[in-house]
């Protein structure tokens, strides 16, 4: 399943989009509003920030008026892919801008119905809102299998797009009902990075690299200043090797091993171990 930040910040795409998770955002005219910036400009901005498709919305009840909007938008980005919420006038205006090889978001889409409607009028994606059909008292996950299912997997089908992911679980359900993409507020996206036991173990690792590097035994963990490191540099070796003299558990012979910790120019460890006599 792929990931959209849903948002109208251009702060929060450079904040999540180096993370390597985007294909894509979503954005609405409230996200935007809140901004205190040009909408045309933050879509602009936010496009070439995902570098995928960003649905942008049409504010309109007639048909004719979503058509001129849409290629308003259009002018912005080459990115950008029209949103219109469903409704008579919104699949009338969704043939006529896929006629004019325009991409269509019909967005607002609760039943399967509505869903069939739409890829027959061309929509290149349809978005079903997981969190408003939770807050009426609906089953979100029903109705989201209910659209995948009545859509099929048939070439040339719309898009399933989950909206209005409320928390990770939203998100890690639409992915199991073989959702396509999953839309998700950037406080949603924060959340899903964290666990306790990823937090603790992170922790643990860096109490030990502090330790291992305060070790009086062991050589210091950055050598690159050391003369020897550069030597090697300079030979083409990318390992840097420093010594460390631990009595051996499965030796019986009065023996010390020397476990060698090597560092390569990919910041990877590897431990090798070779006996030596003391």
């Amino acid at each position: 399943m792929k990931l959209f930040i849903d948002t109208g910040s251009v702060s929060e795409v450079e904040e999540i989009a180096p993370w390597g998770v985007l294909t894509g955002a979503t954005t609405n005219p409230s996200l935007l509003a809140a901004e205190a910036t040009d909408p045309g400009e933050t879509i602009r901005q936010i496009c070439e920030l995902v570098d995928g498709p960003v649905p942008a919305e049409a504010v309109s009840d007639s048909a004719r008026e979503m058509v001129a909007q849409g290629h308003a938008l259009t002018r912005i980005h080459e990115h950008v892919v029209v949103k219109l919420p469903f409704s008579p006038q919104g699949l009338a205006a969704t043939r006529e801008l896929v006629q004019d090889g325009i991409r269509v978001n019909m967005t607002l889409v609760f039943t399967a119905a509505q869903a069939l409607m739409s890829a027959e009028a061309g929509a290149t994606y349809v978005s079903c809102f997981l969190g408003r059909l939770d807050d009426i008292g609906e089953d979100s996950a029903a109705g989201l299998a209910e659209v995948i299912n009545a859509l099929g997997r048939s070439e040339g089908r719309p898009e399933v797009l989950a909206a209005s992911i409320r928390g990770p679980r939203h998100a890690v359900d639409a992915a199991k009902l073989g959702c396509d993409i999953a839309t998700i507020p950037a406080r949603v996206l924060r959340q899903m990075t964290t666990h306790p036991l990823t937090q603790a173990g992170s922790s643990a690792s860096r109490r030990t690299g502090r330790a291992v590097r305060s070790s009086p035994t062991g050589s210091e963990l950055s050598p690159a200043n050391t003369p020897a490191s550069a030597g090697r540099r300079q030979s083409g070796q990318t390992g840097v090797r420093c010594g460390l003299r631990v009595p051996s558990p499965v030796s019986s012979s009065p023996c010390m091993a020397r476990r060698t910790i090597v560092f390569d120019h990919r910041s990877e460890m590897r431990v090798a171990r070779r006996t030596a006599a003391a």
